[in-house]
């Protein structure tokens, strides 16, 4: 169980990010092996860091490719629009002594309609290659949300008021006594603690897709995140502390 280490300080790495949801998971199989429940959700959690791998590696051939695509249809768009401006113009001019000057302006509407349209074409084509790439990271955002409530669904289970002293436990059809003192106070410590460390890599694992982009609606979903998973450890720590008037067995 070898410590990953950093060499980056530049940007964030989603190599080395990658490789400390790794040690983590080490480090849950090594001191609380008897909580699949944890484990699998860092696995689940390196899942998604590594298709944020696989897909910066994707990123700039596939961008490239949009890129070159909507320029050639914007030619074709260009080509078209000015073939069909200049067989109305044309059309027009030899006509145009046959022809009232109020019925210039259907010819002049289908002109402007033509250059609008092309316009739209030429604007839609232009913001592809960015919608594409933004459609496909704003997925990973929405991932990595559902999975920090879900590694809080695990901490949530856990109540460490059940090892403080002088509490009362409840009871359930008559006398008997439901303990919740499964656990030791070490592996609650530790249990809460892995749940505190995943919501963080949770965060970092989110602020690799704002390092891939400067996507306004990117970015706030970035940041809702790192929010989210603050709150999320906050509570978590608050229980941990309560474990200090927790007697040790």
């Amino acid at each position: 169980m070898a410590q990953p280490r950093l060499t980056s300080y530049e940007r964030l790495d989603g190599s080395e990010v990658r490789a400390v949801i790794s040690y983590l998971g080490e480090r849950i199989d090594t001191y609380l092996p008897r909580h699949p429940g944890l484990r699998a959700a860092t696995e689940e959690l390196g899942k998604v860091v590594d298709a944020l791998l696989d897909r910066r590696r994707r990123a700039p051939a596939q961008r490239a490719t949009l890129v070159w695509a909507s320029r050639a249809l914007i030619v074709v768009v260009l080509a078209v629009s000015l073939v069909a401006v200049g067989i109305a113009v044309r059309d027009a001019l030899a006509r145009a002594g046959s022809i009232a000057a109020f019925e210039w302006l259907p010819v002049v509407e289908s002109l402007i309609n033509d250059l609008v349209f092309a316009g739209i074409a030429i604007w839609f084509l232009l913001s592809l290659a960015d919608r594409v790439v933004r459609n496909d990271l704003i997925r990973r955002p929405h991932h990595l949300r559902s999975l920090a409530h879900i590694i809080d669904m695990h901490q949530m289970s856990k109540d460490p008021a059940a090892l403080l002293p002088d509490t009362r436990l409840g009871t359930i059809a008559g006398d008997e006594v439901v303990s919740p003192r499964t656990m030791s106070v070490r592996d609650y410590a530790l249990y809460l603690e892995y749940c505190s460390e995943l919501l963080s890599m949770t965060s970092k694992a989110a602020a690799l897709c704002a390092e891939e982009s400067t996507d306004a609606l990117v970015l706030d979903t970035v940041s809702e995140i790192e929010n989210l998973t603050t709150g999320m450890s906050r509570k978590i720590w608050q229980k941990i502390s309560l474990l200090r008037d927790a007697p040790r067995a």
